[in-house]
């Protein structure tokens, strides 16, 4: 299910006038019927809530993260759909402009879930770290990524969902720094285009899509909406860190140990180095040595 962003319908605004140019007493008279004509209406049984419009029914099953979704909503917490978890899983849709707004508790709702729970304190396990310098967090295990800076975290980009590498293809864990940008990237290998693209490690990158982020993955790169990839691309510089930590659902770390990439080479793992306390010029030059040459674009 794609997530939209749609601007609401602007409601029809009535047409001003000045005193005295239209509205005489044979015009206030017509009013007072039509709003009684319309009172009427309404009283003689036309189903309508509180808003002055008929409900729409909900008739959503039970989805998969049913018993999420009713704790995360305050919901009694049964795993079985009943009309009022469907209303209002699909007014959490809804808040989140996600399309369908049904009801059904699935993954782009539960995935929106992960959005609001970390947006507090995302980092309160303390796996990205907490360094002067501005770093760009990104959460395999919970598909999130958010920008913090400075001894506490401090947020200076809202947690927002991502879509990184699928299985054999998956987004590199560890330290990375932002090499090279490209505001209106193409991909040469995959043919699609990459917007807004920060590129990290290789040829992976940090960049905007119109594809789903909540189905299947990338070829590698992490995967922002448009409008969230141009709001990053602002605010990043060369040489911004990216850490990227955790294991995507459904596949393998490319970062525990010494581990190779898809295409054979051996990579060192940032993760366990960084752990160690070592200095971040050092660990830059053992990443070096790790590549033996740029890899190809991924989108």
């Amino acid at each position: 299910m794609r997530r939209t962003f749609r601007t609401p319908p602007r409601a029809g605004a009535a047409r001003r006038t000045g005193p005295g140019r239209v509205g005489g007493p044979l015009v206030a008279v017509s009013v007072v019927v039509a709003l009684l004509a319309g009172g009427a209406v309404l009283a003689a049984g036309t189903p309508a809530s509180a808003g002055g419009t008929a409900e729409e029914e909900c008739t959503a099953g039970t989805g998969p993260y049913q018993r999420q979704l009713e704790a995360h909503l305050g919901l009694p917490v049964d795993g079985r759909q009943s009309e009022a978890d469907c209303r209002a899983i699909r007014e959490f849709q809804r808040r989140h402009r996600l399309d369908p707004a049904d009801g059904y508790a699935g993954v782009p709702a539960y995935r929106m879930m992960l959005v609001e729970q970390a947006k507090a304190e995302p980092n309160k396990e303390g796996r990205c770290p907490s360094v002067s310098r501005r770093t760009t967090c990104v959460d395999l295990s919970r598909q999130l990524l958010w920008v913090q800076t400075g001894a506490r975290d401090r947020l200076v980009f809202d947690v927002v969902p991502v879509r990184t590498g699928r299985l054999e293809m998956e987004t590199r864990g560890g330290l990375h720094h932002v090499y090279w940008r490209n505001r209106h990237h193409h991909s040469t290998l995959y043919d699609v285009p990459m917007p807004y693209a920060q590129f990290f490690d290789g040829g992976q990158a940090l960049h905007g899509t119109t594809e789903d982020l909540f189905e299947s993955g990338s070829a590698g790169c992490v995967n922002l909406h448009n409008e969230d990839a141009a709001k990053l691309w602002d605010l990043l510089r060369l040489e911004d860190r990216v850490f990227v930590f955790g294991v995507k659902p459904g596949t393998q770390p490319r970062s525990a140990g010494r581990t190779v990439d898809a295409h054979g080479r051996s990579l060192l793992g940032d993760d366990a180095l960084v752990a160690e306390g070592m200095r971040f010029d050092r660990l830059n030059r053992l990443r070096g040595h790790a590549r033996q040459a740029p890899l190809p674009e991924t989108a």
